[in-house]
């Protein structure tokens, strides 16, 4: 008898027995025929796991909103499954002339990634994180770009724009129902700043059908977390299906694993009330609150060039060192289908962000006296409001004979932000490798108002996908964008205004020689601020938007009776308008620069017989600098050919599961990352590393699961990212070391 992972005995956590239920209502014989039906289901799945893996993804699906929820499956690619990261048409990976990940929720809970960052990087290809305090530990890099400026990231299809270069939300994957990464530019959807390509973290969504999970957590360095999922519909008895709502709740904490100042804690809450009082309208008003308090720690000096292992959980920030980041989205969302060939929709939304450091955040080891030299401390602040309305109406028709899909709309919004620093405050003090004591931040150097931006974004997009025959399908799509920041000096006085135009476009062909497989081909074009858009300097203003552009072909199908998925692509991206700072030039520089980045990506997922599955891709790229150059010591220096600081030219990732007996399932998952460099010269290097992720999954009962995780496996010193001093590596924020978790799962 074939074996059972618990997997596909509970897939989205929704018991066996309660399969009858998501059906919808029958009466009399219809519904005994059909519950006699579901247990013959149900007896056949116990033989053949991938037959109940179906049934609840078909059922499932009637939770959505009723106007096109589908969700994604944690098995495989879900190259037929329907999305809006990679256009608003809302097309399969397959009909897609692009490179697309859709990571399901469910598969990162089951891995035991309980950030989106680790989700991302551990299961969407070539995608890494050089995640620091500084940028909100969300930056990431995706071909060959790297940064919040150059890869994008958006919650349930609405962008927060970038302040300071700091991204805090969203964070945790307790409430996702899927990830989407676009690899490759993307602003024809979004607008500027994502030339590397964008993530989209789409939560879990209201239902009629009742959901209530939970789960409990405990690991090592004292961290606990606890975590509520609910929803269902409300007043069913008195409405019918008219009014849902979705509920999910967690927090974590931790002592953490550096001493001292290495204590974390976080609480996401995610609420959402479906009113749909028609099957061709949905409304739905969400809110989503997120509060992080975490690490206190900026990176560990580097000794002649490593990390040795007594100072390895050292933590050199002050005593009294405060993080915390505030935020909360707002949203209305709108889905009106008038008839079968039109769509209609709007988002309202208001997202905030709150944030401060108290920090002394640089360190580097002084080899002539033996101290760790400490400097920046700083104090900011940031208060950012964006409020804001997005529209779109999609038909379904024909154009010259053929049948074509139209969608077009608008964005505008407002984003008002506020900078407080003490960045006229300059101390600096040196403590011993060991031994030390952390002190105090200065009373003295606390922040005070520096600025305040306005920022008006306004935007006109449209896409097209022409359907030429049953085989070939030909897509466009084209962006205007035309954002005014206004700054003010709050010392000073002074102000300066400045309004930005950009314009995207991506044209694709997509040829499908068998229904299973996709042939295509892409041009499109993008653009990334010179810094964060909305809080760039009065030195930057007078800089154009960077331009890139990108030619990528690529394939894609489902083999083996769907048992195989794959993916296969390469490109081309050349970014121009770099700026170099030159002899002579403004104190600025001048916007001459170019890079490059040239390469290919492989991922596949394959189910096995005897229970074995495996899930991998692979990117190999080569980055470079085109036309670079930097003053060094009054000197023009050239850095043509080199690196991007931060861009590792590899990135791998394997999963290997095994159901190597009923209810339990075993699984590694082996992460390879490539050399990077933390300087335009390339002399400060970060080696490449390997880390071993394992998972034990034991269904107690078919209601509750027992999970074990063990991260880092071989306690592999590794840097996430890092700072260079005159050419030479200072420190490394270094990455989590081997630790345990056991995780109890239970659905009602």
């Amino acid at each position: 008898m074939p074996r059972l992972p618990h997997h596909a005995r509970r897939r989205w956590a929704v018991p066996a027995r309660a399969l009858p239920f998501l059906l919808l209502p029958l009466t009399g014989a219809q519904a005994q025929d059909r519950a006699a039906q579901d247990r013959a289901a149900q007896d056949r799945a116990a033989r053949d796991p991938a037959i109940l893996d179906r049934v609840v993804l078909d059922q499932i699906s009637v939770e959505g909103t009723g106007v096109s929820a589908t969700r994604a499956d944690p098995v495989g690619l879900n190259l037929r499954t329907p999305d809006r990261g990679a256009s608003r048409l809302g097309l399969t990976p397959l009909e897609t002339p692009a490179s697309l990940d859709i990571v399901a929720g469910e598969t990162a809970r089951l891995r035991g990634q309980n950030t989106v960052a680790e989700a991302v990087t551990q299961d969407a290809t070539g995608i890494t994180t050089i995640a620091a305090p500084g940028n909100g530990n969300g930056a990431f890099t995706a071909r060959g770009f790297a940064g919040p400026n150059s890869v994008q990231q958006l919650y349930d299809g609405t962008r927060l724009y970038v302040g300071a270069n700091t991204v805090t939300f969203p964070f945790d994957t307790w409430n996702v129902e899927r990830i989407e990464v676009l690899r490759g530019p993307a602003s024809v959807l979004y607008g500027d700043g994502a030339i590397g390509g964008v993530i989209n973290v789409v939560p879990k969504k209201p239902g009629f059908v009742p959901i209530n999970a939970g789960r409990a957590v405990i690991g090592s360095d004292g961290v606990a977390r606890l975590a509520l999922d609910s929803g269902g519909a409300i007043g069913q008895a008195a409405f019918g299906d008219t009014f849902a709502y979705r509920l999910n709740v967690s927090g974590n904490r931790g002592d953490g694993w550096v001493s001292p100042m290495g204590d974390f804690r976080s609480l996401a809450v995610s609420g959402a009330l479906l009113f749909r009082p028609s099957a061709d309208l949905a409304v739905t008003l969400s809110h989503d609150l997120g509060y992080q308090e975490p690490e206190r720690y900026w990176g560990t000096p580097l000794v002649a060039g490593r990390i040795p292992d007594r100072i390895r959980f050292n933590n050199y920030n002050v005593r009294d060192a405060k993080i915390t980041w505030a935020d909360n989205w707002t949203q209305l969302k709108t889905e009106w289908t008038p008839s079968a060939d039109v769509t209609i929709r709007n988002t309202a939304y208001r997202l905030t962000s709150r944030r401060h450091w108290l920090d002394v955040e640089q360190y580097s080891f002084n080899r002539a006296t033996g101290l760790v030299d400490r400097g920046d401390y700083l104090e900011i602040y940031h208060s950012q409001e964006q409020v804001g309305n997005r529209f779109d109406a999609a038909f379904r028709g024909s154009l010259f004979g053929f049948r074509n899909e139209f969608l077009a709309g608008f964005d505008v919004n407002h984003i008002g932000f506020r900078h407080t620093n003490n960045f006229t405050f300059d101390t600096s003090d040196s403590v011993p490798l060991v031994g030390y004591d952390p002190g105090f931040f200065p009373r003295d150097g606390r922040a005070r108002p520096a600025y305040a931006t306005d920022t008006a974004q306004a935007s006109v997009f449209a896409e097209n996908r022409l359907i030429l025959s049953d085989r070939l399908s030909f897509l466009g799509g084209v962006r205007f964008d035309a954002p005014t920041l206004h700054r003010q000096d709050l010392v000073t006085g002074d102000t300066f205004e400045k309004t930005y135009r950009s314009l995207g476009y991506r044209f694709g062909l997509v040829f499908n020689p068998t229904p299973d497989t996709a042939l295509y081909a892409q041009v499109a074009t993008a653009t990334d601020p010179v810094g964060s858009l909305i809080t760039l300097s009065q030195s930057l203003a007078g800089f154009r938007l960077a331009t890139g552009r990108q030619v990528e072909v690529g394939a894609k199908g489902i083999a083996l009776d769907g048992a195989l998925d794959w993916t296969l692509a390469g490109y081309r991206i050349v970014k121009d308008d770099l700026i170099s700072r030159l002899p002579g030039s403004a104190a600025a520089g001048v916007q001459v620069g170019s890079q490059s980045s040239t390469g290919v990506e492989l991922a596949a997922a394959l189910r096995l017989p005897d229970g074995w599955r495996l899930e991998g891709n692979l990117a190999l790229l080569r980055a470079q600098y085109e036309d670079f150059t930097q003053v060094v010591n009054g000197q023009a220096v050239s850095y043509a050919g080199n690196q991007p600081i931060d861009v590792p030219e590899r990135v791998a990732n394997l999963w290997a599961t095994y159901a190597f007996a009923r209810d339990w399932e075993a699984r590694v998952g082996v992460q390879n990352v490539g050399t990077v460099f933390s300087d335009f010269g390339n002399t400060a290097r970060r080696p490449a590393y390997n880390l071993v992720n394992l998972g034990l999954d034991h269904q107690v009962t078919p209601d509750s699961r027992l999970s074990l995780r063990v991260y880092n496996l071989f306690d592999r010193v590794y840097a996430i990212s890092g700072n260079a001093v005159g050419g030479v590596g200072s420190n490394w924020l270094l990455g989590r070391p081997r630790s345990v978790e056991v995780a109890y799962s239970v659905a009602w």
